[in-house]
């Protein structure tokens, strides 16, 4: 057996006085909250590079004006800027990248059903009627919607849904009190990034999709880990226009 296999085991047997059959799901969730406390220094960082990029901006504005009919000097300076005042344009993108290899390795060790060449006994487990290596569709074939296997998919369905309706919110607002440049950085027209904007409030709810598609256990890191973005974003962007949405 692997060793995040084995670690899912050992979480599982850790909390298993506590919630019995439904152990290895609660341990999932601890693992995600685990994930998300290690890469919180990088969503800290990220909201102090929101602040950063945001005070650079009457910055940018004058650089445009100078240098709008050379657009290779307009990027040039702008790119200078940056790296003069050290703010990373990607920083951004770093905690959502940092936790896809946790989401892929759930994604893998509950769509196998061996591991090692040992059969993978994490299937057997269950959150409470619904088992975590199948899928919506499963528990569809199951008993239905309102079976018991479909109700725990109610459930996530009803967190996945409020935490979206609660991004758009805040997307909408940001976008209300910080209307997105139709060009980029350095002064280019971006091609479809007034589409991209239009859109933007609704991403968060491709969320469902997910938690439809892949096996249970990973959406059940998805739901942690979009609830977690949730309230982390609305604490460290309290004193800013909401920042855009994304899935992890």
């Amino acid at each position: 057996m692997s060793l995040f296999a084995q670690l899912v085991e050992q979480l599982a047997d850790l909390v298993q006085p506590l919630f019995h059959a439904s152990s290895a799901a609660a341990a999932i969730v601890l693992f995600t909250a685990l994930v998300r406390l290690l890469v919180h220094p990088l969503s800290r960082a990220a909201a102090r590079g929101q602040r950063a990029r945001a005070a650079l901006q009457p910055q940018i504005a004058e650089l445009r004006k100078k240098y709008g009919k050379n657009p290779e000097k307009l990027q040039k300076a702008v790119l200078e800027l940056h790296a003069k005042e050290k703010v990373s344009p990607l920083s951004g993108c770093l905690p959502s990248l940092c936790q896809l290899p946790a989401f892929f390795l759930l994604y893998h060790l509950f769509s196998n059903t061996t591991i090692g060449g040992e059969a993978n006994g994490l299937l057997a487990h269950e959150l409470f009627a619904a088992p975590l290596g199948e899928r919506w569709a499963d528990a569809l074939g199951d008993g239905g919607v309102l079976g018991a296997a479909g109700l725990v998919y109610v459930g996530l369905f009803v967190i996945v849904t409020g935490v979206a309706v609660f991004n758009y919110r805040r997307t909408k607002l940001m976008m209300a009190t910080a209307p997105a440049p139709a060009a980029g950085p350095s002064g280019e027209q971006v091609p479809g990034l007034a589409s991209i904007t239009k859109v933007m409030p609704f991403m968060s709810f491709l969320t469902l999709v997910t938690v439809a598609v892949v096996p249970l256990a990973a959406a059940l890191y998805v739901v942690t880990s979009t609830t977690w973005s949730a309230v982390e974003r609305a604490v460290l962007y309290r004193d800013m226009p909401a920042p855009t949405a994304s899935m992890l």
